[in-house]
């Protein structure tokens, strides 16, 4: 598996399950699976939908501040990667 790091989680929503993304290297799109990594966590979440300020969108950017729902907690600093080979 190969992977890209694209960004860093600045919150975790865990009352519905929502991880806030910043963007800090490439893009992200519906689509691309995650794979969130840190201290306690490591999960792989594929991107269903993503938002920025309750705004569906369909890719971000470096920059962004997306919101998406994760299937596992994260948590504030965990590294995300975006899963570019198999």
């Amino acid at each position: 598996m190969q992977k890209q790091e694209i960004g860093y989680v600045s919150n975790y929503y865990k009352n519905i399950s929502v991880a806030a993304v910043e963007i800090t290297n490439g893009t992200v799109a519906v689509g691309d699976t995650l794979h969130f990594q840190g201290n306690m966590t490591d999960c792989k979440c594929p991107v269903d939908s993503m938002q920025i300020d309750h705004e569906s969108i369909t890719e971000a950017k470096k920059g962004d501040s997306i919101g998406l729902k994760v299937s596992a907690r994260v948590r504030r600093g965990d590294k995300v990667y975006k899963v570019v080979g198999s």
